[in-house]
């Protein structure tokens, strides 16, 4: 189990640290039922990795290993097309972000998020972190590593309670500001939304291209063994 969450930690943590979830549960916590917005938004965060990776975990867990208790061929391409993806994607994002983080602008959709009703708000959670094109490939990486290692089942949960409890770090840091920071938590959590909108393209390119690499060399060695 050790060896597993040394692989998917990682991953985790790139989830954790995308910033446009940060930047969306911080102008959710500005509305006037920021509290409970809050709760809900990251509520449907929570399902919706914790759904994605179950899946992935029935997918992989009866065929995840081989005879000798190595990863079965079909996880080596799934992480190697995974990584291709990435290594595009990221390479991709770098290409286009902006050349002077000012000009950043955020989606759209970010506008309306002061109308959203709580069960909007809850949907929003669940589809950032399951059907989202940067967040969605991650998840599906760790549990395929964790469905494929040959643990048993007990060991297969808490892998993943443990890679989505990390991967909702970086919602649970401005909600616990919010909560418990008082007068300072207004003005702690708008620096944070700024610095993310300006280098939310770069530090995902970066991540993107860094973590592809890594699947990449994972497919790799899973095929070639």
């Amino acid at each position: 189990m050790g060896e597993v969450l040394g692989d998917v930690l990682g991953l985790a943590a790139a989830v954790a640290v995308s910033p446009l979830p940060i930047i969306a549960i911080i102008l959710i916590l500005a509305t006037p039922r920021g509290r409970l917005n809050g709760l809900l938004f990251t509520g449907g965060w929570i399902l919706g990795l914790s759904a994605l990776g179950a899946v992935m975990l029935a997918i992989a867990s009866p065929a995840g290993a081989s005879a000798d208790k190595q990863p079965a061929t079909w996880v080596g391409a799934l992480k190697l097309a995974l990584g291709v993806f990435l290594v595009l994607f990221g390479a991709r994002l770098w290409h286009r972000r902006p050349r002077d983080p000012s000009q950043a602008q955020l989606p759209k959709w970010m506008g309306a998020i002061d109308r959203l009703t709580p069960v909007k708000v809850f949907g929003l959670g669940l589809a950032l972190a399951a059907l989202n094109a940067k967040n969605a490939p991650l998840t599906i990486a760790a549990a395929a590593s964790i469905g494929s290692a040959g643990l048993p089942v007990g060991q297969q949960i808490a892998s993943l309670a443990i890679f989505v409890l990390i991967a909702t770090v970086g919602l649970l840091a401005p909600l616990g500001v919010f909560l418990l920071g008082g007068e300072r938590a207004k003005t702690t959590l708008g620096n944070w939304k700024d610095w993310a909108a300006q280098h939310n393209v770069a530090v995902m390119a970066v991540l993107f291209f860094v973590l592809g690499l890594k699947l990449l060399g994972d497919g790799i060695s899973i095929l070639t063994s």
